[in-house]
């Protein structure tokens, strides 16, 4: 995997920023109930596609509200397109995916708690 240059980091960071204020504001109306905090964002080098990973709390079915911002991506793309006219030439694609870094977590604690719980072999 190639790193990305200053300047795809640079308009990651604006596309990251202004989709966070966007889904504080507005989130609700995309997935009702849920916290969505967008966690990462990687752009092509040409800057013409933005894969957004978000992550969602206090909601059991976060698969489902992603397939709900999915099919408001291009109403998301106008209103990201409205907050960075200013900064960009092009508004960039938008492509979300699911963020399970908190579950993969969690996950893992349970199995190290699970591990030292275990009675150890005397050696």
């Amino acid at each position: 995997m190639s790193t990305e240059s200053k300047r795809q980091q640079r308009f990651a960071g604006v596309i990251q920023q202004d989709m966070g204020e966007l889904f504080q504001r507005e989130g609700s109306a995309w997935a009702p109930g849920a916290f969505i905090t967008v966690t990462r964002v990687r752009v092509t080098p040409d800057l013409a596609l933005a894969r957004v990973y978000l992550s969602f709390l206090n909601t059991k079915q976060a698969k489902e509200d992603l397939k709900l911002i999915k099919s408001h991506a291009n109403e998301i793309r106008y209103k990201l397109g409205v907050r960075i006219k200013n900064q960009a030439r092009i508004v960039p694609q938008l492509e979300f995916f699911l963020d399970d870094t908190n579950e993969y977590v969690e996950h893992m604690d349970k199995l190290f708690d699970e591990i030292s719980k275990e009675p150890r072999q005397p050696e």
